[in-house]
């Protein structure tokens, strides 16, 4: 959790002590969108070297650069340098995020070899990523309080360097199997998967949707002057998220991984056509929490498809790819959702949130309903064998 920390943090720290700095939201926009950056854009190369040379090299090196990268920002804007070597020390940064959620990811199948024990610890998983966005903000909200939103920046620059170090402690990652001798999978990789590739193209699409949702929540929000609502209001709809998280994970289901993808992601649309027409913030902060709950097991869904369709050697990276898929999505939301609001209404954001999600649920039912049916075929054979 502590080397986790900047995942819900630097991000929005970068953006708000950058503004404060140069006092040009334009070039914060900048540096944080090139901190995002270089964490999707070099996530596959380090998920290809983590399956390729194991995990410690890469979190050792990651856990010494970021905070030196943060660090340097921090210096950068104090001394008020060109906006060309904030970039750069941002997407350094953003670059060398340790990769311990995808450490713990790929690990997990090793470890459980039960399928539903495998699902629930995705499930939890989720609930942990979830309990980590919601307790960014509030950090930065204490620095910023204090009137240090530098320090929001250095403390996860520390998070990343405790985190990591505690984290390659542990024996999971001490006892990491020897990796297999290196085979050459193309440039591509797991691209080269015909399901994992509609898995991402499906990632990108609902994840827009939660880009569009953030961005139209606080438009409402800010349109009947209470801004710090929509704030509240997503937070509800992270509590809402984890609560369907762990009630997912906490049961066996009968059905294939693939129609329960399907089936939580069309569950999600339906919560987003049902908030849309919602304009009073008690009400559709409510709402948020029962409207919201498929998100989480959704994404844990994504976790086991990925270890379903990938071959061992390659699940670091694709694990790496469907981060990629998740961050470009939302990062296109947010562009997205802020033209629709700014040219319509947080209503057609909605709206357009909730058209999102369905063309991924559709677009799942298309792609994997051939898998699914092929698996139970094979496990009712095995079955009456």
């Amino acid at each position: 959790m502590l080397g986790r920390l900047p995942m819900g943090l630097a991000g929005l720290a970068i953006l708000l002590y950058v503004q404060s700095g140069t006092a040009s939201f334009a070039v914060a926009g900048l540096v944080s969108a090139v901190y995002m950056l270089g964490v999707a854009g070099i996530a596959p190369l380090i998920g290809r070297m983590i399956d390729r040379i194991g995990p410690r090299p890469l979190l050792i090196l990651c856990a010494l650069v970021y905070p030196a990268a943060l660090v340097a920002l921090v210096v950068l804007v104090e001394h008020a340098a060109h906006t060309g070597w904030l970039a750069l020390a941002a997407l350094v940064g953003g670059a060398v995020l340790p990769p311990i959620t995808i450490c713990i990811r790929t690990l997990l199948p090793r470890m459980l070899q039960d399928a539903d024990l495998l699902q629930t610890a995705y499930s939890v998983d989720s609930i942990l990523i979830e309990s980590i966005f919601v307790a960014g903000p509030a950090l930065i909200a204490f620095f910023v309080a204090l009137e240090f939103r530098a320090g929001a920046v250095l403390f996860a620059a520390a998070c990343a360097l405790a985190g990591s170090v505690l984290f390659m402690r542990t024996p999971a990652i001490r006892r990491w199997p020897r990796p297999a001798a290196y085979q050459s999978r193309g440039l591509l990789g797991p691209l080269r998967n015909r399901r994992l590739l509609m898995l991402y193209m499906a990632t990108v699409l609902y994840s827009t949707a939660f880009g569009v949702i953030e961005v139209a929540i606080m438009a409402l929000a800010t349109a009947q002057g209470r801004p710090a609502a929509g704030g509240v209001i997503l937070a509800l709809a992270s509590v809402g998220s984890g609560i369907g998280a762990l009630v997912y994970g906490s049961r066996a289901w009968a059905m294939s991984p693939q129609r329960q993808y399907v089936i939580a992601q069309f569950a999600m649309a339906l919560g987003l056509f049902a908030l849309a027409p919602v304009t009073h913030l008690v009400w559709l902060g409510a709402l948020c929490v029962i409207a919201c709950s498929p998100m989480a097991p959704v994404i844990a869904l994504q976790s086991v498809l990925v270890t379903r369709f990938t071959p061992p050697a390659m699940l670091a990276e694709s694990f790496t790819w469907a981060a990629t898929a998740l961050l470009g999505g939302v990062s296109l939301g947010i562009a997205v959702g802020g033209l629709i609001v700014d040219y319509q209404s947080p209503f057609a954001a909605m709206l357009a949130a909730g058209v999102s999600t369905l063309s991924a649920a559709a677009l799942s039912a298309v792609a994997l309903s051939a898998a699914a049916d092929t698996e139970e075929k094979t496990a009712a054979g095995e079955s009456a064998l």
